[in-house]
Formats: structure tokens, sequence, C-alpha cells
């Protein structure tokens, strides 16, 4: 039977010589999505809508770049040697972390020139992003990569999963462990759980550090899973950087609930100043 299981085609279409990948569509796909209930949350709240299309216009182009400068970093061993190899990012080699370190830096800076809270611009971001890495992991599906371990057939048919799933999950005639779907579904719970705490009386910024929270929570269990881990040392990169952004984001939640006084609550209209209790 495994002799018969062909992978799904990375390719989703083909124009003269141009191939367009599902990777990338899927990316795509996963961008407008967050935009979109980006623009309609801050609609709600009162912020200029366009303001999010502008920051995209800067974030995504210095995202790409900081996600393969992040990679390379820890892959220097090779690239080092191959230096023409460095621009082709074609040829694979981004961190999901390095984009988020470029996009949030982006934004920081942005909100500056703007003169805007940066805490407005991630509160509202905060489940986009969420979704938007949920649905950017099935690009991962579909060119067969961010996987875990070898495991069996058995394993995953134990695990409820559609047929589509276990035969792509079978590669170079072995089975290996779904990761990326692991991680799709966390993040896809994490989305939902902003939703709800959106509604509630959280205080300004806690929306976003709570997502860094949620996320590198999750990252840290499932990056021990993975076969392709960046390395410092003995350790994993991921898992380095998930443990200190969670301490740092907790001390942070702490330290502006002690500092910030009057607070600013997330379900009150941005600009508006509330009441001292």
């Amino acid at each position: 039977m495994e002799n018969q299981i062909k992978p799904l085609d990375p390719v989703a279409l083909e124009l003269g010589g141009l191939s367009i990948k599902w990777y990338g569509v899927i990316i795509a796909c996963g961008v407008v999505i967050a935009l979109l209930l980006a623009l309609r949350e801050s609609s709600k709240r009162g912020l200029d809508k366009d303001l999010f299309v502008d920051l995209l216009i800067w974030a995504i182009p210095i995202s790409i770049i900081s996600a393969r400068i992040y990679y390379v970093i820890f892959e220097w061993d090779f690239y080092k040697n191959n230096l023409g190899e460095i621009p082709k990012i074609w040829h694979g080699g981004i961190a999901i972390y390095g984009a988020l370190i470029g996009a949030v830096l982006t934004a920081i800076i942005f909100a500056r020139v703007k003169k805007i809270s940066f805490w407005q611009l991630a509160d509202i971001a905060a489940p986009s992003l969420l979704i938007a890495q949920a649905i950017g992991r099935w690009g991962n599906f579909m060119n067969q990569e961010a996987h875990g371990s070898e495991t069996t057939r058995a394993f995953l048919e134990g695990l409820h999963l559609p047929n589509f799933i276990v035969n792509q999950m079978y590669i170079d005639g072995t089975y290996y462990q779904p990761t990326f779907l692991y991680e799709s579904l966390w993040n896809v719970l994490g989305f939902v759980i902003l939703l709800i705490l959106r509604r509630t009386k959280i205080r300004r910024g806690e929306m976003f550090l709570g997502y860094v929270i949620w996320y590198s929570f999750g990252r840290f269990f499932v990056e021990g899973m993975r076969t392709d881990s960046l390395m410092w040392g003995d350790f994993r990169v991921s898992q380095v950087l998930a443990v200190v952004l969670v301490i740092a984001a907790l001390a942070l939640v702490v330290y502006r609930r002690m500092k910030i006084d009057p607070p600013y609550y997330l379900a009150d209209k941005y600009g508006k100043t509330p009441k001292r209790k």
C-alpha cells in the first residue's frame, strides 16, 4: 500500500515557466484573512483602518528578510561557505520567530512615526497573527516539512486523521509525526481564546502579551518533537527563545499592572481615557 502513496503536488499553478506553489498561496491566504480580521476590529475600536494596510506594506517584506536572516544566522556553518545561497529564499530556509521579530520591530517604529500606541496595534493584531500562523502551517504540510520524528501509520490512524493527512506524512518510505498540525490546532485554540478575552476586562497590551505567552508555550513542546530544529549548541533555538519570551511577557504583564495607573482597558474605545477607580 505504501508504495502506491504519492505526495500531494506542491505546485498549485503553472504559468509558462513560472510555478506557483501551494506554500505561497496558503501563506497569502493567511495574510489576507488576518488583515480582514484586523481591519474589522480596528474599525470597532475607532482606529483608522488604513493604518494596518500601510503597516503590512512595510511589515511583509521586512518580516521575510528578517525570517531569512534569523535562519541564516543559525545555519551559518553552511552559508559561510555558500554565500551565494543566502538570497535564494526559494530554496527554503525561513523561520517564523525571525518573521515575528521583524514584524514587531516594524510595528514599533511604525507606531512612533504615526504617533499612535504600539499596544493599540498589537492588541488588534494578536488574534490575526495566531490565525495566520495556524493557516500558514498548512503550507508546511504541502511541502512535507516541519514534521516530527518517525512514527507508524497505525499511530496516525489512531489520531483519527483523514487519509490525506496520513498519506502526506509518508515521506521517503517513513511516516512522521504531523507537528505542523499540532501547532496549527494549538494556534486555532489560542485564536478562539483571544477572541473571548477581547470582550472581557483585560488591560491594553495584555492581548498581545497573551498571544506571545500562548504561542511560545505551545511552540516549546511542538519544537521538542521536530526533526529540523535550528540548534544553538545542544539547545533548540526556538525552545530557548520560547522560554525567554514567556518569562519576558509575564514580567511585562506584572510590571504594567503595577506601574500603569489609571489602567487602560482593551474594551474601551481607543483614544478615550478611562476614569480612575
